[in-house]
């Protein structure tokens, strides 16, 4: 019998959010890139909520963006609603968020794919991956078609032995009654890879005409559109916004789900896996939270030319009965009619230890894993890891070595790291209070960090990267001149800070000095500014003589000014980590012959093999005495291989 056989530089497994973002970067990279998925139809689909961005999540997509990766652009091409979150709070924290036309961003992803040279897309089920001599060599699928390639990219989001239940309803697809991916597990635990069942849910979807707005809080999104990409023109953004609605649930509906909680399979023990702390079912915030009276129930659109809309806030595995019964408790849901159920998915993952910082298995050379598949949650995440696994992938295959972002570099490094050297019991969720220098990784300079370094991998344009240059030449130097334009005490002066509620001047101060303080800014100071006059804004507006500022330079040079302290204090904390990040542990390393070592320290050390002091002090059971050992073995073997 014959077979089609085949060969390519990178195969990606899957094409959602990690998977489009892996086969882009390999393709975009020069390398023969195949994608395979179970549906076509369902590339970078939004099975859950119809969004992109959020609290810390828009950090990703910055950064995403900044390496040269495609989710900010499209999610630009097709929102239907954008609004930055936390302003009231510090700039670490603002984060973007769009609302999204689930089948437009679908669409607009799946024309990008077809139209990028080296990659091809292929509707099929990855079945085996083939291994010889702990190197991945190839892959089949369930046809029996091979597939030889240098390396592979597993992208399996929660397809892999998917399980959707509601109430005692248990079918064996993927999200939206799609098709799972049920052969691939046996193949990757007889090559030695462990796997672990992790399950997320969703909300009912429901017909907009049954819904009673009147009773719910209109959500306008923001009346001046941030973009996310920095390579889009804020102009062709600014459009008319669809609005988002905000109700409650309330007592009547705990009670109904209290009730019946024993039909649910969170509960009766159904469902076997473990599900995101952070992102619970309704019942489960009901059994958890009982002391709260309500919870936000946000009506959101899933596109124009949909009556669809999504019931975030009330995730859910109870029976179809109870779900009918709860959401029509909730005002403006009284006459509710459901399109689609709410359910929970169940689904095959791995845990994320047995990976390298690169998302290469330390067991397989060549094979990569990122998304949902390695623990973590949501669209940007799965990005995130998407964009480092295909950059490393391709580099695999031309003999390259991989590249890591730290915790000191971006979001991407938190993220990675935290779930390649932290023990998870649930599906991980980007957080700002996870990144220790969240005052340094902001989602407005996420261009300043990163785009060098996707300009040197390739993905990012000579010209795209001189931009970013320039922006930073540009606020460098603004800066400095604020620094040497200095501002007297006299009375119109005096009667400026007045109007704006300031201290007045005792002696004479910088321009900078005065946008240090809390009620003024780089805008609000221009009165004070001799080189910055109306006409000169309106007629200079290359930005060549510090005489007019972009809108992003002007942030940067607030945030950068207001902060300065803080700002220089962790960067003096980053250089610390950065010392222990650049003591290297070599890879065939005998922990168990290292004297001083605590025994569980020697166990965890030999079960991670971290690639640093500074990752080996993260390992939950080495202690900081246990690192001290480490420092001191390090200096002892440098010592002797110099004698």
């Amino acid at each position: 019998m014959n077979h089609v056989e085949e060969s390519y530089d990178v195969l990606i497994v899957g094409a959602g959010h990690a998977g489009c973002e892996a086969a882009l970067a390999a393709a975009r990279l020069g390398l023969e890139t195949i994608v395979f998925t179970v549906s076509v139809d369902s590339i970078a689909l939004m099975p859950c909520n119809p969004n992109i961005g959020g609290s810390s999540k828009g950090h990703l997509v910055r950064e995403v963006d900044a390496l040269g990766g495609e989710m900010g652009k499209n999610i630009d091409k097709t929102f239907l609603q954008s609004k930055m979150l936390n302003v009231s709070k510090g700039p670490a924290v603002h984060s973007l968020r769009a609302q999204a036309d689930k089948q437009a961003y679908t669409r607009e992803m799946r024309r990008t794919l077809e139209n990028t040279d080296h990659l091809t897309i292929r509707q099929g089920e990855i079945s085996e991956i083939i291994v010889e001599q702990g190197c991945l060599t190839g892959a089949k699928t369930v046809s029996g078609a091979v597939y030889h390639v240098k390396s592979m990219v597993i992208a399996t989001g929660t397809y892999l032995k998917a399980r959707c239940i509601y109430g005692d309803v248990s079918n064996e697809t993927g999200p939206n009654g799609l098709q799972s991916a049920k052969h691939l597990t046996e193949s990757l635990k007889q090559h030695g890879i462990e796997l672990r069942r992790f399950k997320t849910g969703t909300p009912a979807r429901v017909d907009r005409r049954s819904l009673d707005f009147s009773k719910m809080e209109i959500q306008e999104g923001d009346e001046r559109i941030v973009p996310f990409s920095f390579s889009t023109d804020p102009e062709s953004v600014q459009k008319e916004q669809v609005p988002c609605w905000l109700t409650y649930t309330n007592e009547e509906t705990h009670r109904i789900i209290r009730e019946n909680i024993d039909r649910s399979p969170l509960f009766s023990g159904a469902i076997e896996g473990t599900g995101p702390r952070y992102c619970p079912s309704i019942e489960d915030k009901v059994v958890k939270f009982a002391d709260k009276e309500r919870h936000h129930v946000f009506v959101e659109p899933e596109g124009l030319y949909t009556n669809e809309m999504y019931l975030s806030g009330m995730s859910s595995s109870l029976p179809e009965d109870v779900q009918y019964a709860m959401y029509r408790t909730v005002p403006g849901l009284e006459h509710v009619k459901i399109v689609r159920n709410a359910y929970a998915i169940e689904y095959d993952c791995i845990d994320a230890r047995q990976l390298k910082p690169t998302l290469e298995f330390k067991k397989i050379r060549g094979l990569f894993a990122a998304g949902q598949f390695n623990g973590s949650s949501g669209y940007e995440e799965a990005a995130a890891q998407g964009i480092i696994a295909g950059i490393n992938a391709a580099r695999h295959a031309q003999g390259l070595e991989g590249i890591v972002i730290d915790r000191s570099q971006g979001y991407i490094g938190v993220l990675i790291d935290d779930l390649v050297t932290k023990e998870s019991h649930e599906p991980y969720r980007m957080m700002t209070s996870r990144a220790e220098y969240r005052l340094l990784l902001r989602q407005d300079n996420a261009d300043l960090r990163l785009s060098a370094i996707g300009h040197e991998i390739g993905l990012v344009s000579d010209e795209a990267y001189q931009k970013t240059v320039r922006k930073e030449q540009l606020i460098n130097s603004e800066i400095s001149r604020l620094k040497s334009v200095m501002v007297g005490a006299s009375a119109d002066v005096q009667n400026f800070l007045m109007q704006h509620g300031s201290a007045p001047l005792k002696t004479a101060a910088s321009l900078e000095e005065l946008i240090r303080r809390p009620e003024l800014d780089y805008d609000a100071i221009a009165p004070l500014d001799p080189a910055r006059s109306t006409k000169q804004q309106e007629t200079n507006s290359s930005g060549t003589d510090g005489c007019f500022m972009p809108p992003e330079a002007v942030e940067q040079i607030n945030i950068h000014i207001k902060y300065e302290g803080y700002i220089e204090r962790q960067k003096r904390q980053v250089e610390q980590f950065q010392k222990l990040e650049k003591k290297k542990l070599p890879e065939n390393i005998d922990y168990a012959g290292i004297s001083g070592l605590r025994i569980e320290a020697k166990q965890k050390l030999a079960l991670y093999r971290p690639i640093s002091i500074g990752q080996a002090s993260r390992i939950s059971g080495v202690s900081p005495a246990d690192i001290s050992v480490l420092l001191v073995y390090l200096e002892t073997r440098s010592a002797g291989r110099k004698q």
